[in-house]
């Protein structure tokens, strides 16, 4: 998410995303059985334990299984795309508010949605970009990996996106609306990105 939203539409898409999970935990998707329970719960602790270079191929992995997903404005949370909505500025196409009508992915959304999956719950950055931002540590560009964080600045928008390493110089990113999750070759070569660039980041689990 580039500009953080006013308090109103923050809670508005929070409220929407909660029903999403109240409709999944009320059936919509099948319960877990006692096997699956037990490897769902030993998760997070062979999480904690794996390599962050591995951590960081999940992480790609995840984005890349999540490319033709369209952009929506507010929209990804930690359970996948989700209806996103629309602020004074953001979520509208020729004037139609396509944010409140899409399920799908703002930039930090996917961002969010593809640490989670592949930390099993154990890494949860915020649904705004200058947060996640915040909460990951700095990674030179010469020892970029898959699964860190490109960050992205303009001086009318600072800190305006995000997208997330694949490996090869390859961005996996929502972009716009109008637009779907989409992968960008060697995006640091680029002249808009390259010009936007404002760093990358690695965000990891909690010590245990």
């Amino acid at each position: 998410m580039e500009p953080q939203p006013s308090d109103r539409d923050q809670a508005c898409g929070v409220r929407r995303r909660r029903m999403l999970g109240l409709a999944l935990g009320a059936g919509l998707v099948p319960a877990l059985g006692p096997a699956a329970q037990a490897a769902s719960d030993s998760a997070p602790q062979q999480a904690r334990s794996l390599p962050a270079a591995a951590l960081g191929r999940r992480v790609a992995d995840v984005a890349a299984s999540q490319l033709g997903v369209p952009y929506a404005w507010g929209g990804g949370d930690r359970l996948g795309a989700s209806l996103g909505f629309c602020d004074e500025e953001n979520g509208w196409l020729n004037g139609e508010c396509m944010g409140e009508k899409t399920v799908g992915f703002d930039c930090s959304g996917l961002s969010l949605y593809c640490w989670y999956r592949a930390s099993h719950g154990t890494v949860e950055l915020g649904h705004y970009t200058v947060a996640q931002f915040n909460l990951s540590a700095p990674v030179p560009r010469d020892a970029l990996a898959p699964g860190d964080l490109l960050f992205f600045s303009r001086p009318d928008a600072p800190l305006h996106h995000v997208g997330i390493h694949v490996g090869d110089g390859a961005m996996i990113h929502a972009e716009r609306t109008g637009t779907l999750v989409a992968r960008v070759d060697n995006v640091l070569d680029v002249p808009r990105w390259a010009g936007e660039f404002a760093g990358a980041r690695r965000p990891g689990p909690p010590a245990a």
